[in-house]
């Protein structure tokens, strides 16, 4: 029987982030076999991991990542707005954002993709376990240009690139890329407060307007209005809409 020394199970600690006395456990479960006691916790965390899997995650961080003229969102979400303050959650979703760069939108090929020894995949269920609550890889975006720049802005930074709401914007230009990057970063902020739907009134889903042009017509058709007039001001009605 091997002798579980206080710095064994500090070096453990410092790899899993389990407590002490899971980190004593597992390394006296595995005769202080410290590679075979990182399993033993890794897959009672992972366990623990499962039985958070179905809470909601409805709060967490999006991270702004761009890079030339490439960039990427990616939406991680908790449980709680105080895991969004966590050092260790901020640096998962840093983390996520850098290796979404690279492999892309796609959620699963980011959760497939490789950090170290693991994947992403991999890295959310241990936070999961250390942090104690649900995490979900919600959704990612990217843009990209042939030649100008992708401009980012977090609304409600916590850190820098990561905060509540994040906005990417894509450049296309041969001008200027300091003067291209502070133009995007502007329409980016702009595009944050006013929550626009489409780039252009083309690009509405038009699920959406003729949902507006319901409404509207309901509402001058309660007031008696002829149905030639209502077909009039449904028309400057969307022409306003499309404006806003």
């Amino acid at each position: 029987m091997a002798t579980i020394t206080a710095a064994m199970v500090k070096d453990l600690r410092e790899k899993t982030g389990a407590g002490m006395m899971d980190c004593k456990q597992a390394l006296t479960e595995t005769n202080g076999d410290i590679d075979a006691a990182v399993d033993w916790l890794r897959k009672k965390g992972l366990s623990k991991a499962a039985k958070k899997s179905g809470r909601v995650a409805a709060e967490g961080l999006i991270a702004a990542v761009t890079d030339g003229t490439k960039g990427v969102l990616v939406e991680v979400n908790s449980e709680t707005d105080f895991v969004a303050r966590n050092e260790q959650f901020q640096g998962l979703v840093k983390m996520i954002g850098q290796v979404a760069l690279k492999a892309g939108a796609d959620v699963e090929k980011i959760k497939a993709a490789k950090v170290g020894e693991y994947n992403v995949d991999r890295a959310i269920a241990d936070a999961i376990a250390t942090i104690g609550e649900n995490m979900t890889l919600r959704r990612a975006a990217e843009l990209s240009v042939s030649d100008g720049v992708v401009g980012s802005y977090v609304h409600g930074a916590v850190i820098d690139g990561l905060g509540k709401m994040g906005v990417i914007v894509a450049l296309e230009s041969t001008g200027k890329k300091d003067e291209l990057a502070a133009l995007a970063r502007q329409i980016a902020m702009h595009v944050a407060a006013s929550n626009p739907q489409a780039l252009d009134a083309a690009g509405l889903d038009p699920v959406v307007v003729n949902r507006e042009k319901d409404v509207m017509a309901d509402k001058y058709r309660q007031q008696g209005k002829p149905d030639a007039m209502i077909a009039k001001i449904v028309e400057s009605g969307l022409k306003t809409y499309y404006k806003e």
